[in-house]
């Protein structure tokens, strides 16, 4: 009966499991952040050769372009905080839902300015209404957390 079940492999093997994996991890969390150093690197290239040109189109596309690269920060720092081991926190995303929304309502409103676009006016507003309904949620998500986290402590 005992040669049926397979034998369960010693303590040490398990951890040198353990700590191959979790070096593993790391090596992958590494990788990644260089990739977004230089997306972000790449990003703020664009946005550099976009502010040469100082038209309406190009200052919303710097605009759009640094807020992007924002978001890309606050991955990146979620990242740092991960290989730290530090606590987990939803406040980075948050801010990237944030950001996000702001960069599609600043290029929403661009398109509308410009004339530019294939959706009705009426469209647009129901998707800038909706951004900014996203908007408020997570700031109030984000307060909550806040209010939370002082309570606790």
């Amino acid at each position: 009966m005992d040669m049926d079940r397979p034998k369960r492999p010693a303590p040490r093997a398990i951890d040198k499991a353990r700590r191959a994996l979790i070096v593993a991890d790391d090596t992958v969390h590494i990788i990644v952040a260089v990739f977004l150093v230089g997306a972000a690197l790449v990003v703020l290239g664009y946005a550099a050769k976009n502010f040469v040109d100082l038209t309406v189109d190009s200052t919303l596309l710097v605009i759009n372009d640094v807020l992007f690269v924002l978001i890309i920060a606050e991955l990146l720092w979620t990242i740092v905080r991960y290989l730290r081991r530090e606590q987990f926190s939803l406040a980075p995303f948050l801010f990237i839902g944030i950001i996000s929304s702001l960069r599609r309502i600043l290029y929403i409103d661009a398109q509308m300015s410009l004339g530019s676009g294939e959706r009705s006016f009426n469209e647009n507003l129901m998707e800038l209404g909706i951004h900014v309904g996203i908007i408020f949620v997570l700031v109030i998500a984000y307060y909550l957390i806040k209010k939370a986290r002082a309570v606790g402590d």
